[in-house]
């Protein structure tokens, strides 16, 4: 029996590449979201189809004949920063919005891609689902309203209701057009091609958990399929059980810039004091693998498919 997903943002940076992915199991029927009418649809897609939705619509139309709903629409960190009132309609209320109008046409599970962030800022020592939530800006804030909506409504029984809080998400968008080269590693491999170098406004000692995308992707596929018995309370860490430093990152993109492009660039960054260091990050996702879920990519993999693409879309033509 095929079962229809939605996925909202489904042609953005994280959800075209869970749509991608989850687009090769021949048993689902995709539906993705775009605010652009005129999005062409990919020919990965295949029979699959895009329908032009805003967050702040009603999305009563979308969920029909939906079996499990996918929710990535929301504003990002630098949009949500610039207007704090916008961030908390379009990923609060809007969150909240689509939730009921899931809950009206039947939808059985509702799986939403939350941060990390909701933790606080810098993200620092051993974090589990056991942490309380001290979120700071406004994107991580109107998440974490989102994901109160969404496990309340799992609580009352209305909806198989999952959050999922993702760490720092890295790899190759679908498309350059995926405009999402702010992020670190997706930086770096655009000023490699670019500029032959890699420039960090920092010495690079604040550590983070990253994780790539074909992961991120492979989790939500595994929260897709499995049952609801397996899903515990509904709240997860999906992280890549790797801190490391910003530097580095930075290291192994030079290293694979080696590999990739045939030269290693030379970093530049402020020094760090002598004796400098920075607060050990220990992202738990110790939960999440009691479901069964396990990491499987490699991160020099997906620095090669950034690279790559970053090569085809900003090198000398």
């Amino acid at each position: 029996m095929t079962k229809r997903v939605l996925i909202t943002g489904g042609l953005g940076y994280v959800g075209a590449r869970i749509a991608l992915h989850l687009a090769d199991d021949s048993s689902l029927s995709l539906r993705l979201t775009s605010r652009r009418g005129c999005a062409s649809k990919p020919s990965w897609l295949g029979s699959g189809e895009i329908v032009q939705w805003d967050v702040a619509q009603n999305g009563g139309d979308i969920c029909a004949d939906i079996d499990t709903l996918i929710h990535l629409a929301a504003l990002n960190e630098i949009d949500c920063a610039q207007d704090a009132c916008a961030a908390l309609d379009v990923n609060g209320m809007g969150t909240l919005r689509l939730l009921q109008a899931a809950q009206a046409a039947g939808v059985r599970r509702f799986i939403y891609l939350s941060t990390a962030h909701v933790y606080g800022a810098p993200l620092v020592c051993a974090i589990s689902e056991q942490t309380v939530p001290r979120p700071i800006h406004p994107y991580a804030i109107t998440h974490k309203v989102a994901e109160d909506f969404v496990l309340a409504a799992r609580d009352q029984g209305k909806i198989e209701g999952i959050v999922l809080r993702l760490s720092n998400g890295f790899g190759a968008p679908i498309a350059a057009e995926v405009n999402r080269w702010t992020l670190l590693v997706n930086d770096l491999c655009r000023q490699a091609v670019s500029t032959g170098k890699l420039v960090l406004r920092s010495n690079g000692l604040q550590q983070r958990d990253f994780i790539t995308l074909q992961d991120a992707a492979r989790c939500v596929a595994h929260f897709v399929a499995i049952p609801k018995a397996d899903c515990g309370d509904g709240l997860f860490n999906l992280g890549g059980e790797c801190s490391r430093s910003i530097y580095e990152m930075t290291q192994l993109v030079a290293a694979r810039c080696q590999v990739v492009l045939g030269f290693a660039p030379p970093i530049e960054r402020v020094e760090p004091r002598p004796g400098e260091q920075s607060l050990v990050l220990d992202y738990s996702i110790a939960k999440l693998k009691t479901t069964g879920f396990s990491l499987q990519s490699r991160f020099e993999d997906e620095i090669d498919a950034t690279l790559s693409l970053c090569r085809q879309a900003f090198g000398e033509h």
